[in-house]
């Protein structure tokens, strides 16, 4: 009886052990379960955190590149070349901490935070830059329209101008017209030795040349050299001597004559005379007048045997 209580002790003993270490298997199993579970949620919470760093950099990283682009575009846009360096200095700043930026690890969260405000920093100044920018924009506009109202002025004034001088030019064209000395009643008087008109060459000896400067107010006044041309009907012009020239419209011709008279402004008479030396055939001949450089006066007459 004592050996099968004994039997059932022991027996109770082996099962209260077994009952012990399936409970203590069942509890590290759900440790390890436990533990597991957590690594794995770890893992996933891990692999989210990192995914959103690398996010952040990216973001970080295109903030970056439109900032650069900007300076880029602002520094096409600005004729001025002070602010242009400016701008390009800061643009090589945002270079620079791009290139930082691509080496750094997306988990380095405090030196892509320090990033972070650098780039508000150059947003800050880029915002500065654009307000000059615009002032200056401003600026040159207010400038290019001030300039195009001097141009169109300048225009105006210079057509205005251009006027003027024609209409000056017209009235100084008058004005010398005006003041030009003129001959009339203009003839030539073929005459002999005791000054008779006659009809005949062979009986000629002479020219009489008479003719009246006529009355102008405009005209300058004092001392005129009068220049007579007789032509002949060759077209050559009967001289003294070769060497008798004056000026007339630039160039230097002979005449046959001159003499100088004193003008008052009023009506002068004038009498030349030529000696006739040399031989004269019959036909057309002119006798052209000349005061102050211009040809005031000319007539034909003609010459019968």
């Amino acid at each position: 009886m004592n050996a099968l209580r004994s039997e059932n002790k022991e027996k109770n003993k082996e099962i209260n052990r077994l009952s012990i270490l399936i409970v203590a298997v069942i509890i590290l199993a759900l440790i390890i379960a436990g533990a597991v579970y957590y690594i794995y949620r770890q893992k996933q919470q891990m692999t989210s955190l990192v995914e959103t760093f690398d996010l952040e950099k990216e973001t970080l990283a295109d903030e970056f590149n439109e900032l650069s682009l900007q300076y880029e575009g602002y520094k096409f846009s600005v004729g001025n070349d002070s602010l242009i360096a400016l701008l390009s200095t800061e643009q090589a700043k945002v270079q620079r901490l791009m290139e930082e930026l691509r080496t750094v690890k997306a988990t380095n969260a405090r030196r892509i935070n320090e990033l972070k405000k650098e780039l508000e920093t150059l947003r800050k100044i880029m915002r500065n830059y654009v307000i000059q920018i615009d002032s200056l924009n401003q600026a040159n506009e207010q400038l290019t329209k001030e300039k195009n109202q001097a141009v169109q002025r300048y225009q105006q004034v210079s057509t205005e101008a251009a006027k003027l001088s024609e209409e000056l030019e017209r009235q100084t064209e008058r004005v010398t017209l005006a003041s030009r000395l003129s001959a009339t009643a203009i003839n030539v008087i073929p005459a002999n030795a005791r000054g008779k008109e006659v009809k005949r060459i062979k009986q000629m000896e002479q020219f009489v040349v008479v003719f009246r400067i006529a009355s102008n107010i405009t005209a300058s006044v004092g001392e005129k050299t009068i220049y007579v041309r007789l032509k002949k009907p060759d077209d050559d012009i009967l001289v003294k001597n070769r060497g008798h020239l004056f000026d007339f419209e630039g160039k230097e011709i002979s005449y046959s004559m001159k003499k100088t008279v004193e003008y008052d402004g009023d009506e002068l008479p004038v009498t030349m005379y030529w000696d006739i030396e040399e031989f004269l055939s019959p036909g057309d001949y002119r006798v052209d007048i000349f005061v102050d450089g211009n040809q005031i006066g000319q007539k034909n007459f003609e010459l019968d045997k």
